[in-house]
């Protein structure tokens, strides 16, 4: 056959291709790799001690997002990049979802793999979900994910047998799995061989959660003997609790947390490299996007090992070091190397962002999306109007004890809240973020009316909150007990109700009820409320 026929017949195919095959051959596939627990100052490409060479080709040959935002804790950042939507909205803000609570995000929240999975494109996920566990309603496999493998929990460990609460956690869609060796390692080698074997007509969207660099930490002895030497040469984290708990362990004789912490990041680093080889060899590098940050500041605290600085503060506050995160985004074909943008950019903005730039529609009809589209930003450095300011909250890990923020381009303003049982104390903070990112000098008495109106916004903010939303809880209730299997342990669609439980109250009292509740939070969910009413009644 000559090349001119030969070239006509591929024209032909081309032509007779339907046009949503040929939509799907051209989209872009999507990976997004979330370290847990990570440091802002622990990367090559930060000026860091540890090795790094896979995060450091990803941000040369990619675009650094270096004003990228996530919650202080883990929970809440995962429920914010998978709906697109506020964590106070979803009843998961204050505290993480712990093994013996029922909490999850709401059936009716659309998941970002969802509106993948329905333009077309293999989804999966590979590591720790941590955003419900009670039902199957709850489960990866019913929020959008075709292939789930791994931990419903944190804090399994990084060799078998992979427990939480001494029950068994790891599996295959939903049937308890056998593992042996480094669970990062694992990891890794999981999401290659997906690639390697997938439908290779179809994109897809992979979803990669670490435990690395979360505590207890544990590294092969290799990796642990590679940084037996490290010296912690950490600066102060400026925050009470954070350096406390270092003078501490020091006073004590505690041996430091910081060359295991290095061991742990070096492997997740290798794990990543492996995924970066996979698409290589595979010939998919080019039109495959990669987003990788990281579920909150690093935990700079003494048996966290992590460094934020020149950042103040870690991972459970809303200083800039436990909500400013390492974040970098490649995609060969569309995003120059080496690039930067600096705009501010959430975890609730991932879902719209990622569908723009893969050139599909959010499916979102039910509620609305509280992320904003940055695509534009990233990829031609177009401003980005963001009309509303930014929130964040913790209560970790003393319960009573929370700190806020609100920020935008200009004014952040972080609130200390000490709640007791019969009185509470605010200390704020106010900085000029802008210009002094490492929050050095606190503005609010020179700005008292900035900080009375940034304090305002935070306080009808929380009224969103559900009242039955998580807390932080470091124990169980008084002896519960937890499963020998986790797989086994989230009730059946089949065993449950096919709508939400509707609750104590009848349901014409509901709008009364949530209005008296006022400020403490809604009994209607993803009701907002009117604040001329104090709280009360909703405006949807």
């Amino acid at each position: 056959m000559t090349m001119r026929a030969t070239n006509t017949l591929l024209a032909l195919l081309f032509l007779s291709l339907p046009l949503g095959a040929l939509a799907e051959q051209q989209r872009p596939n999507v990976i997004i790799m979330l370290a847990d627990d990570l440091g802002w100052s622990d990367v090559g490409f930060h000026g860091g001690d540890i090795d790094t060479p896979s995060l450091d080709r990803l941000a040369a040959e990619g675009v650094e997002l270096s004003r990228f935002y996530t919650t202080p804790i883990c929970s809440p950042t995962r429920a914010a990049l998978m709906t697109g939507r506020d964590p106070m909205r979803l009843g998961v803000s204050y505290g993480v979802i712990m093994p013996w609570m029922n909490h999850g995000i709401h059936p009716d929240e659309h998941f970002m793999p969802q509106s993948f999975l329905a333009a077309g494109y293999q989804t999966a996920m590979v590591g720790k979900w941590h955003l419900g566990h009670a039902l199957q309603a709850y489960h990866p496999n019913e929020r959008g994910f075709e292939h789930f493998f791994g931990h419903l929990h944190t804090e399994v460990g990084y060799f078998p047998p992979f427990g939480n609460q001494g029950g068994k956690d790891f599996q295959r869609n939903g049937k308890s799995i056998e593992r042996d060796g480094y669970e990062t390692f694992i990891l890794g080698d999981e999401v290659s061989r997906y690639i390697r074997e997938r439908n290779k007509r179809k994109p897809f969207f992979l979803y990669m959660p670490f435990i690395a660099p979360h505590t207890p930490l544990d590294a092969p002895q290799d990796l642990k003997d590679k940084y037996a030497a490290l010296e912690d040469k950490r600066k102060p984290a400026r925050s009470k609790n954070t350096d406390q708990s270092r003078q501490i362990a020091r006073l004590t004789g505690q041996p430091g947390a910081r060359g295991m912490y290095a061991a742990v990041v070096d492997g997740m680093d290798q794990a990543i490299g492996k995924v970066l080889q996979t698409l290589d060899s595979e010939g998919i590098a080019d039109n495959t996007i990669v987003l990788f940050f990281s579920d909150n500041g690093g935990a700079a605290y003494a048996t966290g090992g992590a460094d934020n600085v020149p950042l103040r503060g870690g991972k459970g506050e809303t200083w800039e070091g436990g909500i400013r995160v390492v974040s970098v985004m490649r995609w060969p074909e569309r995003l120059p190397a080496g690039g930067n943008m600096g705009q501010i950019m959430t975890a609730m903005d991932v879902f719209p962002t990622l569908a723009a730039a893969a050139g599909i529609e959010p499916r979102n009809t039910q509620f609305e999306l509280d992320g904003i589209n940055l695509w534009p930003a990233i990829s031609q450095g177009r401003k980005v109007a963001r009309s509303e300011l930014v929130f964040f909250a913790s209560e970790t890990p003393i319960r009573g004890s929370f700190m806020f923020t609100a920020f935008n381009e200009h004014w952040k303003l972080v609130q200390e809240v000490q709640q007791g049982l019969l009185s509470a104390t605010v200390s704020n903070y106010l900085f000029d973020i802008d210009a002094d990112p490492n929050e050095r000098h606190n503005l609010a008495p020179q700005h008292p009316e900035v900080v009375s109106a940034m304090a305002e916004e935070i306080h009808a903010w929380r009224m969103l909150y559900p009242v039955a939303g998580t807390r932080n809880e470091l124990v169980p209730p008084p002896g519960w007990r937890a499963p020998k299997d986790w797989s086994t342990y989230p009730r059946s669609l089949e065993e449950t109700q096919a709508t939400p439980a509707p609750g104590m109250p009848p349901a014409f009292a509901l709008p009364a009820l949530d209005w008296q509740h006022g400020e403490a939070g809604r009994l209607i969910y993803n009701c907002e409320p009117y604040r001329a009413l104090g709280g009360g009644l909703c405006k949807r």
